[in-house]
């Protein structure tokens, strides 16, 4: 066990935790909602500090970054644990079960990270569970990483609060949010948790790294018109560059029901192109919603065919190649 961050004393040997809104109050012996951070004698520990439940070398595009180091290949960390718990949860047999694990350090992953072996990647991903309630592991594993030139991916439901957002930030260079709906009707309902912290976390990163969104279209629940303009007029406001992916949903967890239609799909990204220059669908299997494309002209710029990614239409100034225009890209 490793001492958790973020934490103060209660009475009678209680902890309160500051790490995310959930605000858990544990009393000796006792887990908070995220199941890893333990009251252990008065003091607050994290369980999971050197576990890893599952690990990749993974295309970037998996994350999903479109717009990150196209075609190139990330190593992929997760653990146990997570601070929301929704229904369809597409990862719960390693966030919400107790799947098998494995022990290592920060050095040894920055180290592993910076072989380039077997394939070059250009980071670390932390992604799979909820990497806000891998926190301690996370922050001292990006410190190493930034310390060698690797960059730091977080794919995470954003469901944090913010003194310890903004401690981890200078380290993180990209992140993908999950917003699972733009109601908190939805969130309370579906995921135990509210929809105002995610957007403050979105609000607060936008402009410090590289960030993409993403929202699991559930049938009925998330995918009325009304709630998509809702949703794009707000990354609108933010900046109409950031990179939208519509998922399609699958019977998983606690949820059965029919997977999402391809043309509700469709429909949300047609609606999402209106106002925002990238607009994606992913789990569908259709390269024309995968493929970036370029808002002035409509010429493929990088063309994917699952989560292989490749540069065809850019300059190296990221340009596009066929009208000029200025295609918004890390690579």
């Amino acid at each position: 066990m490793q001492e958790a961050m973020f934490w103060r004393s209660e009475e009678n040997n209680s902890v309160h935790c500051e790490l995310c809104p959930k605000h858990c109050t544990i009393r000796p012996g006792k887990t908070g909602f995220c199941r890893v951070r333990k009251n252990v004698d008065g003091k607050l520990y994290t369980l999971n500090f050197n576990r890893v439940a599952a690990h990749a070398m993974d295309p970037i595009e998996k994350k999903p970054l479109y717009h990150y180091y196209p075609g190139q290949y990330i190593l992929s960390l997760g653990t146990t644990g997570c601070n929301l718990r929704c229904g369809f949860c597409q990862n719960w047999t390693i966030a919400h079960a107790d799947p098998q694990t494995i022990e290592v350090t920060p050095e040894h992953v920055a180290e592993v990270a910076a072989k380039q072996d077997p394939y070059p990647n250009v980071g670390i991903a932390y992604t799979y569970s909820e990497p806000f309630m891998w926190y301690e592991f996370v922050f001292h594993t990006a410190r190493l990483a930034r310390e060698k030139g690797l960059k730091n991916v977080l794919v995470t439901n954003g469901y944090i609060n913010e003194e310890p957002l903004k401690a981890l930030l200078p380290y993180i260079d990209a992140m993908n949010i999950d917003v699972k709906a733009f109601t908190d009707n939805f969130y309370r309902k579906n995921c135990t948790g509210h929809l105002e912290p995610v957007m403050r976390t979105v609000e607060m990163v936008h402009s410090h790294c590289h960030v993409e969104l993403t929202t699991l279209l559930v049938p009925g629940l998330n995918d009325s018109e009304e709630e998509i303009r809702k949703l794009v007029d707000w990354v609108a406001a933010l900046d109409p560059e950031i990179p939208l992916h519509f998922s399609r949903y699958f019977p998983n967890f606690e949820f059965e029901l029919d997977p999402t239609p391809p043309e509700a799909l469709k429909r949300a990204q047609q609606i999402a192109l209106e106002k925002l220059d990238y607009v994606y669908i992913g789990n569908l299997g259709d390269p024309r919603g995968m493929n970036t494309y370029c808002p002035r002209c409509g010429k493929i710029v990088i063309n994917r065919t699952w989560y292989n990614g490749k540069v065809v239409g850019l300059t190296a100034e990221n340009n596009c190649k066929h009208c000029g225009r200025k295609i918004k890209v890390i690579r």
